[in-house]
């Protein structure tokens, strides 16, 4: 796994390898209104249990041609208010939702889009899609006005680096979001607009390879402060003979100083676990030398069998003074759980396939529709 701050990186790839895998990540968070929102863009929907299905058919000789990337295109939007998730929407498809260039950077999927303007440094996010099985429509603008850059680069040294290629790309670690979302449907019919203002995140994944043929656990987080911000991450590999990947980037804000460190002493306790959620630890410790941090990954905002999404709160060591009050997002990630069958029939319920008829889809919002109604 490669790290880059590399703007010229964040263009599609364009990849054509069975299993591989692009995503554009956004997030915001208006603290003041408690309203967060998560939007991702997919060229090889990495998740999704029709790719992988179709690859490990290939794999097994079961399927004629390979995966392509390009026909596992998606787009995610998540919505959260107070704390708890209000909108949770997956769509999938083909190469004809999906439209972008080798040449600039910005994308579509159906009308779902955004773009980026290198003169004033800032991304226009574009959303409108409907959510016929939750009886939904959301229009949303957002503009994402760049705070600030990083610039760091780091060679995974695994094997030589001669292993196929995965990259994470710290795109923008800090960036002031404004803009308004709109959902028409709501409590039989009703509609309301949400104004947002707030502070936003972006950054930019891709992979050569299928990541649960490479990566055994994932941890990630970002995390703002009027003192601190924080962004980290951490890496274990399917293979044990492989150095875990670890990297923190800390900006103190008052002193205008950045501080990196890409070595330090991991630790996991409190673990949980459920039928469909992964074995995790919710508090996380990274020691280093002048620097440590704790991450209290304390109310669960998303879950699934791969995956988790949490509100967290972060404190730190600096110099052997303490420093509280720091929030954030953090997410845990196994995917080794993609090759279980078992698990890709219940992820099924979360993701609505362009020309794939699901029953768990179905049952799954039915049951979310009837507990909106009852919460209205």
């Amino acid at each position: 796994m490669d790290i880059t701050t590399e703007s010229h990186q964040e263009v599609w790839h364009d990849m054509q390898e069975p299993g591989a895998y692009e995503w554009w990540y956004f997030d915001a968070e208006d603290k003041a209104s408690g309203v967060s929102i998560v939007l991702i863009w997919f060229s090889g929907f990495p998740f999704s249990p029709y790719y992988m299905q179709h690859y490990d058919d290939w794999k097994r000789h079961a399927a004629p041609v390979p995966p392509s990337p390009a026909d596992y295109a998606g787009f995610s939007f998540q919505l959260y208010e107070q704390g708890r998730e209000t909108l949770n929407f997956i769509r999938e498809g083909g190469k004809g939702l999906f439209a972008s260039s080798r040449d600039r950077v910005g994308l579509q999927f159906e009308k779902n889009r955004f773009s980026y303007d290198a003169r004033n440094d800032e991304y226009r996010l574009v959303v409108d899609f409907a959510f016929p099985a939750r009886n939904r429509k959301v229009r949303a603008e957002l503009l994402f006005r760049v705070c600030r850059r990083a610039s760091y680069s780091k060679k995974d040294g695994n094997n030589a680096g001669t292993d196929a290629q995965h990259q994470w790309l710290l795109s923008v670690p800090r960036a002031d979001v404004e803009g308004y979302i709109e959902i028409a449907g709501e409590n039989g019919g009703g509609s309301r607009s949400i104004a947002l203002r707030g502070t936003g995140y972006h950054d930019h994944n891709l992979g050569t390879m299928p990541m649960q043929e490479y990566i055994s656990r994932w941890y990630w987080c970002r995390a703002f402060s009027d003192r601190y911000d924080l962004v980290y991450y951490m890496i274990f590999f399917r293979n044990n003979g492989y150095r875990p990947l670890s990297f923190l980037m800390l900006h103190d804000n008052a002193a205008g100083r950045v501080s990196v460190m890409d070595s330090f002493r991991f630790i996991e306790r409190d673990f949980s676990t459920g039928i469909f959620s992964p074995l995790h630890g919710r508090t996380l410790e990274l020691e280093g030398t002048d620097l440590s941090a704790t991450i209290s990954q304390k109310k669960v905002l998303d879950a699934g069998p791969f995956y988790l999404r949490f509100a967290s709160d972060i404190s730190l060591r600096i110099g052997g003074h303490h420093h509280d009050g720091i929030g954030g997002i953090s997410e845990f990630l196994n995917p080794v759980r993609l090759q279980s069958r078992f698990m890709r029939f219940f992820t099924r319920s979360r993701i609505w396939r362009e020309g794939a008829q699901s029953f768990m889809y179905d049952y799954y919002n039915f049951f979310k529709g009837c507990s909106d109604w009852f919460k209205r």
